[in-house]
């Protein structure tokens, strides 16, 4: 693996990151204070160069921040969650912030009406985990604390599939970006676990090896059965699917529970992370460096 471009951030602990879809380079990162159980919050927005990475802005809330996203429709537009049960829309290309807050506890929303547009209820635990598919225009998968994977239509008022998908929280989930049917799951049986929306009587694949729960999953947008995984283990682990030993890489840079991972959806060997041991961390894993495209 090539040397780690790092950035301590001292009483920060990582909790997401997120490259920029625009910027090469770009990265938006969410902390908290002591660990995410009290204390305030900060949105660091880093920029990689020469010597390492650098603090292009910083955004502070009064309380821990624990997700990041960019807009995908403006370079400089980003969205936080926090510990207070809000949502708070940035703009980079201004010192202070945030634009707006959102205080329902919703699934939807849209900055130009300032509220929600649709409410979805049907877990019966906390959901930890949404993503959109980048397939099927108004449908998204949620990950809950109640052992259950759920897809979701904005065109339907209920849910339409219920996948009973471990015997345990889940904690992510990510959408595979070359096949519409394809999901991933990790939870706190340390598993990960592939989904095929056809057939879900069974998981397509089981991934193991983490000694802790995993706190996220990301399916490489490079490469069609290439996913990540972070844990509670202080790991990042690579892995390939369709290979009879799936397990790439296991990277062990971190010495606290690691929370946050992305892929760049710029250059196709680099990642991002993060970790509650105050480091932010991009870097191009040996194993993604040489699978063919």
């Amino acid at each position: 693996m090539s040397a780690a471009r790092t950035l301590r951030v001292p009483g920060r602990h990582g909790y997401a990151a997120e490259f920029s879809p625009y910027l090469p380079g770009r990265l938006a990162c969410a902390t908290a204070q002591h660990y995410g159980i009290a204390g305030c919050g900060t949105l660091l927005i880093l920029d990689q160069n020469e010597t390492g990475l650098a603090i292009f802005r910083s955004f502070d809330w009064n309380d821990g921040l624990f997700d990041v996203t960019w807009s995908e429709n403006n370079e400089h537009v980003l969205i936080t969650c926090s510990g207070d049960g809000s949502l708070q829309l940035w703009d980079t290309a201004k010192a202070t912030g945030p634009l707006q807050v959102y205080k329902e506890h919703t699934q939807e929303w849209d900055p130009t009406v300032g509220q929600s547009l649709c409410t979805f209820r049907g877990h019966e635990s906390v959901i930890y985990s949404t993503i959109w598919s980048p397939h099927i225009p108004g449908c998204f998968a949620s990950a809950s604390g109640d052992q259950t994977l759920r897809i979701w239509d904005m065109k339907a008022a209920g849910v339409r599939i219920v996948i009973p998908a471990h015997q345990a929280e889940i904690l992510s989930c990510d959408w595979c970006k070359y096949n519409e049917n394809l999901l991933v799951t990790g939870a706190v049986d340390c598993s990960l676990r592939g989904w095929d929306l056809r057939n879900v009587r069974q998981p397509v694949f089981e991934l193991l090896g983490h000694s802790y729960a995993i706190r996220r999953v990301k399916f490489s947008p490079f490469h069609a059965s290439v996913l990540a995984s972070c844990s509670y283990d202080f790991t990042v682990r690579f892995w390939n699917f369709a290979k009879s030993d799936p397990l790439l890489e296991t990277v062990e840079h971190h010495t606290e529970f690691t929370c946050g991972l992305d892929f760049s959806l710029q250059s196709p060997s680099q990642v991002a992370d993060c970790s509650w041991d105050e480091t932010i961390k991009i870097y191009d894993p040996a194993c993604l460096t040489v699978i063919p495209a």
